[in-house]
């Protein structure tokens, strides 16, 4: 049976005559950006780390509105399909190519299934065969392909479990793979909808401070407890390469499986009661157990307890084992990273975290391989003598490198950077990882050398760079830099073999699609294309793009992209109507702040939430514009919010008015998410813009009472910083129209849906001009077709009517 949707719109004004209401069915913007909407999707790119083969995905750009009305259950932070076994949000493929690097046309891969519907890609471990899932109507089914051949087979009759976690993993040999798969005696699921209770559902406080975030999609009552587990609980199977299928391991709630690097050893999380609906799935209780590669218990390695009680900050961290994997230059070690400061950033200390490792077979104490200054973040191996770890503090902004022996933790770390990451123009770079025996990445070393990839940011612009690093003197070298400077060039890791010269690379400028290229550095750095792939947006490939800078007028330095319409005369200077687009960011120093990070010479490419759309409306398009909220010192960002909020709107309209381009009377502005709640401040605390559109935003930070975006301070500490943010606790001063979008099913923390439809209602009660429009099935991020094009049409009709046709008595009106 074919459903027919349509969409509930609530809209206050002249739009509707005395309607608050209407019916509409999903409607489509003009040609112009419809034609960009359904421009074809190049391919996603995969290739192998010795840079021989290429694997092509295609898929199309959205899913459909009927994908997105499949079943879905919404339990502890998943969102699951109950009859496929799959996450309901699941992006799929529909076909595979291959080709060597050395070929420009790909080869398709035979065998595959009609109508597929293909995820969870993976690598075996010689990189010869690449397992996915396809998901059929009533099931998710394990296949292969023979990457050589080019061709596909099923592996496997068995219905698969994707509803947490890797749902398949290659054994080390790549001759099997180990396979999550629904239990035999998997009970019905209840429909809670049909579900009579059995008495009321009750939440404890016992004094301590549990200071979460506004999770969504949490547990609510038991059923939806015995649900998760239904649906989280899988067998293991281990299946050959022709299909034969054998128990590995029993039935249970298993959230992530990881062989060591040698293949012997299976780490296996697995969830334990009792689960919480307070925090999602990540934080439940779980037990690490170690199992050899036949399946046999070794030891239980990790207990964790329900972690919904924390101190309070953005740097606090629970107590015990952590981040527990396994190292990547040896056979069969743990490490783990432990909170020496109660994980309460409160507490003053010299080291924050102890990191420390344990080697098969697990049965000796653990031993200390080093401490960091800061909350633990990472580490890339290298050799017995020889890793680099980090760490970082948000309250500072800073970052610690290590170079440091795993083998002595006697041995003092030397610390090779210590810096701000706000700082990207002082950012060295990540370190060059290549793959081992063991096909895991570990530090490229070329003697006591390492090596260092860099986004390049200065002043003059983006140059990315390589530099190699002497780690006995932590001096650089700079042995590669990237001299474009009317295209832009990324440098891969992944692929590379930096020691020889060959340097996966990626180049693109405004009106050429990104395409993939060995560059070697020791033979004058010469290109070997790997893609072929076309601009498939040809109808804006000769709009105006600049990147403009001016300053704000406390003297920060800002800068915004900006379009104009192919067809526009610079030098008649017609003044158009400007749609301007931004998302707030805050910075602990004003230096950071107003360093320039915008290339552009980037590819122009309009995905689904983007302004550029509006370039072929007539309208100068001011995208990404710089929205610096600074808090220096002791001072928090956002005790100076709304101020520096309007200064950054102001000076970005003031530098396009100053140019010539724009009629300043008619600019709208716009934002999803936090960008969405600065468009609705803007339009309450300025008088700037003629009309608004405002995204999935969060409208009253009192829903939000234990911090929001990089906001530490809970309510009860700050009220005045959240009332006055607060567009609803000004939603008497909106003045200009405002259109508000939001997708029904949202899941991100803090955006409830409900936040748009309170706001709503508030500008409705109050006189404001307001339409709110409630996308169903969709989420935070649109994917549905239907959807993007109505979307688009909504906000296409807003700015003929508000913004591009402002003060003209008879607009057009939206019908």
């Amino acid at each position: 049976m074919k459903i027919k949707f349509s969409l509930l719109f609530i809209a206050f004004g002249c739009f509707f005559s005395s309607l608050a209401q209407e019916h509409l069915e999903y409607q489509t913007p003009p040609e112009s950006i419809r034609n960009l909407v359904e421009a074809p999707l190049a391919p996603a790119v995969q290739i192998d780390s010795n840079g021989e083969n290429v694997i092509l995905f295609y898929r199309d750009q959205y899913k459909s509105i009927a994908e997105l009305s499949e079943t879905e259950m919404r339990l502890a932070g998943l969102r699951i399909n109950p009859k496929t076994n799959i996450g309901s949000r699941t992006v799929f493929y529909n076909n595979i190519k291959v080709k060597r690097t050395k070929e420009k046309e790909p080869r398709q891969v035979s065998g595959l299934p009609q109508n597929g519907r293909y995820s969870n890609f993976t690598l075996s471990s010689d990189e010869n065969y690449l397992a996915f899932l396809n998901t059929v109507s009533d099931k998710s089914e394990v296949w292969i392909v023979e990457i050589d051949k080019a061709q596909a087979k099923k592996l496997s009759d068995i219905s698969v479990n994707a509803n947490i976690g890797n749902a398949i993993t290659w054994f080390r040999d790549s001759k099997a793979l180990l396979v999550k798969s629904i239990p035999e005696d998997r009970m019905d699921l209840i429909n809670p909808l049909e579900a009579v209770p059995t008495g009321p559902t009750i939440s404890v406080s016992d004094g301590q401070k549990a200071q979460n975030r506004t999770y969504q999609d949490l547990l609510k009552n038991a059923n939806d407890e015995l649900n998760f587990e239904l649906l989280v609980r899988a067998a293991l199977y281990k299946i050959d390469l022709n299909g034969n299928a054998t128990p590995f391991l029993p039935a249970d709630l298993y959230s992530s499986l990881s062989f060591s690097p040698d293949g012997s050893y299976l780490l296996v999380n697995t969830i334990q009661k009792p689960f919480s609906y307070l925090v999602t799935y990540h934080r439940f209780p779980y037990v690490s157990t170690i199992y050899s590669q036949d399946g046999n218990f070794i030891a239980k390695v990790n207990e964790v307890p329900l972690d919904e009680v924390r101190p309070k900050g953005f740097m606090a961290t629970r107590l015990g084992k952590r981040n527990m994997q396994w190292r990547a230059d040896k056979p069969a070690v743990l490490y783990w990273a432990e909170a020496l400061d109660g994980g309460d950033p409160e507490m003053e200390v010299d080291y924050r975290d102890a990191v420390y490792q344990l080697a098969a077979p697990f049965t000796e104490e653990a031993r200390l391989v080093f401490k960091t200054i800061n909350r633990y973040s990472g580490i890339t191996w290298g050799t017995d003598s020889m890793a680099i770890g980090t760490d970082y503090w948000w309250n500072t902004r800073n970052t610690k490198t290590y170079l440091f022996n795993p083998s002595n933790p006697n041995e003092a770390p030397k610390i090779v950077f210590d810096r701000n990451y706000e700082d990207r123009y002082g950012d060295p770079g990540n370190f060059v990882t290549t793959r081992n025996q063991f096909n895991r990445q570990v530090l490229e070393l070329d003697k006591n050398n390492a090596f260092l990839i860099g986004a390049g940011f200065t002043p003059e612009g983006q140059f990315p760079f390589i530099d190699k690093i002497n780690l006995n003197t932590l001096k650089t070298s700079r042995i590669y830099q990237s001299s474009y400077t009317d295209k832009y060039e990324n440098i891969y890791s992944s692929g590379s073999a930096i020691k020889e010269g060959k340097v996966l690379v990626r180049i693109e400028a405004p009106s050429e699609y990104p395409n993939y290229y060995f560059r070697n550095i020791k033979r004058k750095n010469k290109l070997s294309q790997i893609t072929y792939f076309d601009n498939p947006f040809k109808s804006i490939q000769d709009v105006h793009k600049e990147v403009i800078k001016y300053k704000r007028a406390d003297g920060v330095d800002l800068e915004a992209t900006l379009y104009l319409p192919a067809d526009y005369d610079i030098k008649k200077k017609e003044k158009l109507p400007m749609l301007l687009w931004a998302y707030p960011r805050e910075y602990k120093s004003k230096s950071s702040a107003g360093q320039s990070t915008t290339n552009p010479n980037r590819f122009i490419y309009p995905h689904y939430g983007s302004p550029i759309y509006w370039v072929t409306r007539g309208y100068v398009v001011l995208d990404n514009a710089d929205f610096p909220i600074v808090g220096e010192g002791d001072t928090e960002p956002n005790d100076s919010f709304i101020p520096q909020l309007v200064a950054n709107a102001k000076a970005a309209i003031d530098a396009v008015d100053a140019m010539g381009y724009i009629d300043r009377n008619r600019v709208g502005v716009g934002g999803h998410s936090y960008g969405a709640f600065m468009v609705a401040n803007l339009l309450s605390h300025a008088d700037l813009f003629a009309a608004g559109i405002a995204r999935s935003g969060a409208y009253n930070r009192t829903l939000t009472p234990f911090g929001f975006q990089s906001e530490e301070r809970n309510y009860w500490e700050a009220p005045e910083v959240y009332n006055t943010m607060s567009p609803f606790m000004s939603a008497h001063k909106m003045n200009a129209p405002l259109l508000l979008i939001h997708g029904a099913d949202d899941n991100n923390s803090g955006t409830y849906p409900m936040q748009s439809e309170r706001y709503f209602n508030a500008l409705k009660g109050l006189g404001a001009t307001a339409r709110l429009v409630m996308l169903p099935k969709e989420s935070h991020g649109y994917s549905a077709k239907e959807s993007i094009l109505h979307m688009l049409w909504e906000q296409d009709q807003w700015l003929e009517k508000y913004v591009k046709n402002a003060g003209k008595e008879e607009a057009t009106n939206i019908n």
